[in-house]
Formats: structure tokens, sequence, C-alpha cells
């Protein structure tokens, strides 16, 4: 198991620890107002009595219903309040790689996004500072096995992490939190079914 799988794998058990307190916490809410619903409504009845016995059951499935759907709306909350955090952790996680694991991570999205043509390829005043030796020339070669080229910039973009390819003078934002907003909904998908499945 990778160092990353073990982070994703320490993040998921989290999540779930806290995904059932949240979910216990709401569950216990939800069984207060229906209990709490229950008695007004049983109160009513008693307070009515001389009506006919069909408007107070359907008042009380009503006060029922109500409270079955705020129920589910608490629980509903909590779970994707539990889904946001856990993929704040695993994007936090990212930034705090050790930098072989960074940068391998970095050329392969390379592989994935260099296109067919010449291009820039622009980092983090940070990430221009560390990178390792030689990554100028594996950036090329990744490019040509594309079929394209890509020039490093000394350039820094104001950027995290990641990276921006200028193709053309189109930019494509290849950094984490790009990839993750528009890979969120996959992932929110994924995560609830790692966690309330």
């Amino acid at each position: 198991m990778t160092g990353l799988e073990k982070m994703v794998s320490q993040i998921v058990d989290e999540a779930k620890a806290e995904a059932e307190s949240r979910l216990n916490t709401a569950r216990e809410e939800a069984e207060k107002i229906v209990s709490e619903a229950k008695a007004e409504a049983d109160k009513l009845l008693e307070q009515k009595s001389e009506q006919s016995e069909t408007s107070a059951a359907n008042y009380l499935e009503r006060i029922k219903s109500s409270a079955d759907l705020q129920r589910r709306t608490l629980i509903l909350q909590a779970k994707q309040e539990v889904i946001a955090s856990v993929l704040e952790k695993a994007y936090a996680s990212l930034n705090t790689m050790d930098e072989e694991a960074y940068f391998a991570m970095i050329r392969k999205m390379l592989e994935k996004f260099a296109l067919s043509e010449s291009g820039e390829i622009y980092f983090s005043a940070a990430d221009l500072k560390r990178l390792p030796a030689g990554f100028e020339k594996e950036i090329s070669a990744i490019a040509a096995k594309k079929g394209g080229s890509l020039t490093l910039q000394k350039e820094s973009k104001g950027i995290e992490n990641g990276f921006i390819l200028v193709y053309g003078g189109i930019e494509e934002n290849c950094t984490f939190r790009a990839l993750f907003n528009t890979q969120r909904d996959a992932l929110q998908d994924k995560v609830h079914q790692e966690l309330f499945a």
C-alpha cells in the first residue's frame, strides 16, 4: 500500500467515524422531533376528542410525515458535511506529500494532459524552486511522447500546486484544486459510496 493510499485509507476511516457520529446526532435530533410531534398530536387528540376520528388521524399523519421529512433532511445534511470534510482532507493531503510523491503525481498528470502540439508549462514559485534535477528534460520527454513539446517557463503563476499548460494562448488549469472541482460530483459519489454504502 502506497503512502497516498494509506493517507486516503486513514481519511476514509476518520470520515466513517465522523459520519457515524454526525448521523447518530442527526438521528437523535430527528427522534426528538418525532417524539415532540407525537406528544403534540396526542395532546391535540385529547383536547379535540369531539372532532371526528378521521380528521385527527389525518392531522397526526401530517405531523409524522413532516417530522420524518425533517429527520431525513438532517441526516442528508450531516452526510453532505462529512463528504465535504473528507474531500477537503484529501485535498489537504495532496499539499503535504513529500517531494518525490508530489512530482511523481505531476509526471502522471503531464502524461494525461499534455497535447500533441507546442506549448508552455508554468509552475508555482515554490515548485519552481524545488523542481527535481533533470525535471525539465522529463517534461520535454513526456510532451515528445504525445507528439508535442513543452517549454518550462521560469516565470511562476499564482497557483498553489499543480501546473498551468498554455497552448496557442489558451490556458489549461491543471492545479489540484481545479482537478478536484471538475471531478467534485464523481468524488462526492465515491466518498458517499465508501462511507454510507
